[in-house]
């Protein structure tokens, strides 16, 4: 008969989750080298300004904070979440306020100037509002059922959301939406609330894209950027050629049309092209020849650049890595010692699930353009920062289950 010992020692870390962050980051760092060593400005540029270099800077400040959030109990980081839900809140006032937002080429104010770098504010929105949610929600279930603690957490993701459309950042807002109700029915927020409230959201989405796309602008009450309309239009192939055109009008709108899928078309032929085993590193044809517009190479559409250059073999390890992650987030979320941790480990699974399949499947043209970053992969430093300090939470709740 075999004899189990009462004390089993047991990882103090969850190591699978720490290899496949550092497979990430490597990663990172290798394909944001390839998309943007290929332009003519990286040879003038000296090495501690090459965007490379700079992104495993972001790594080792991440892997600090992300060590610090492991330093005390999740418990008492929880305690400040009012207080870090506001002070996000407060930033994205402050990118409404004239001169205070930068653009950064996009007709967007998502980020803000602090010289040697830039700070955008709704990706650590999104890590206050999930470490806010957890901590309303961490309450006993009991005291979740009336329709005012439901009303109460709508009204916290209903803030952020319409301050970071209000950028406009429609891709980031939208991911606010399923990290909420994902929460809230861990959380045991009443079924028939949340499936009154999903519906209700699909039937608004549903007649604003009628109202997009089926009436003349000036009769249109939601505005929506040029480029957002565009993007949309793509993703569901309807035609830019007005009825009854003149030819000067119909070439203009073929124009408009192939302007607007280039960067989607280009992606996918890079994911294509890959082949099995890909290009090889720096050699795909798409990302060094300036097909796949180098502007968004690096960060929105670098998945397309692994793509081609480490072809299927790449393409599997990546989607491989982040299952890895999401799979031992749902782990962690199971073996928590109460709801708090729970709640934590869900809202950050969810998140980086949105943006995984958010981003890769806008490279597949399975989703629109919605300029979401690939966690760890694509170039940027809020993002890179906030997913570190996220994945250490998640070791918290593991350290502390």
């Amino acid at each position: 008969m075999l004899e189990i010992p009462l004390k089993q020692r047991q990882p103090r870390l969850d190591w699978p989750i720490l290899v496949a962050v550092v497979g990430l980051m490597v990663l990172g760092t290798v394909f944001i080298a390839s998309a943007t060593l290929a332009r003519e400005s990286s040879s003038s540029l000296p090495w501690y300004r090459l965007e490379h270099f700079r992104q495993g800077a972001w790594y080792v400040l991440g892997i600090g904070l992300a060590g610090l959030s492991c330093v005390a109990d999740y418990r008492r980081i929880a305690r400040f979440a009012v207080v870090v839900y506001w002070i996000a809140i407060a930033f994205l006032v402050a990118l409404l306020i004239p001169k205070v937002g930068a653009t950064h080429g996009w007709n967007a104010l998502r980020w803000i100037d602090l010289g040697p770098f830039q700070f955008q504010p709704s990706e650590f929105a999104k890590l206050a509002f999930i470490l806010m949610m957890a901590n309303y929600l961490s309450r006993p279930e009991s005291e979740l059922r009336p329709f005012r603690p439901f009303l109460q957490a709508l009204g916290m993701t209903i803030l952020p959301f319409v301050l970071v459309l209000k950028e406009p950042d429609l891709g980031s807002a939208l991911v606010l939406l399923p990290v909420g109700l994902v929460m809230m029915f861990v959380a045991g927020v009443p079924g028939r609330r949340l499936f009154h409230l999903l519906l209700g959201l699909t039937l608004v989405v549903a007649l604003l894209l009628a109202e997009m796309f089926l009436l003349p602008p000036q009769w249109q009450k939601f505005k929506v950027e040029p480029y957002q309309r565009r993007r949309l239009m793509v993703y569901f192939g309807i035609d830019f050629v007005p009825p009854r055109a003149t030819e000067i009008e119909r070439q203009r709108a073929l124009k408009e049309y192939r302007d607007a899928a280039h960067n989607v078309e280009q992606a996918l032929i890079s994911v294509g092209s890959g082949g099995l085993t890909g290009k090889g590193w720096r050699q795909g044809t798409q990302n060094a020849l300036g097909y796949l517009p180098r502007a968004v190479a690096h960060n929105d559409f670098i998945f397309s650049v692994i793509a081609e250059e480490s072809g299927f073999v790449g393409s599997v390890t990546v989607i491989t890595l982040y299952t890895v992650i999401l799979f031992s987030g749902i782990k962690i979320a199971g073996q928590a010692r109460d709801r708090l941790g729970r709640l934590m480990a869900v809202g950050v699974v969810t998140l980086l699930f949105c943006h995984v399949f958010v981003n890769i499947g806008m490279n597949i043209r399975l989703m629109p353009v919605a300029g979401i970053p690939l966690p760890l992969l694509s170039y940027g430093g809020t993002s890179v920062l906030c997913s570190l300090v996220a994945l250490g939470l998640l070791q918290n709740i593991y350290l502390h289950r």
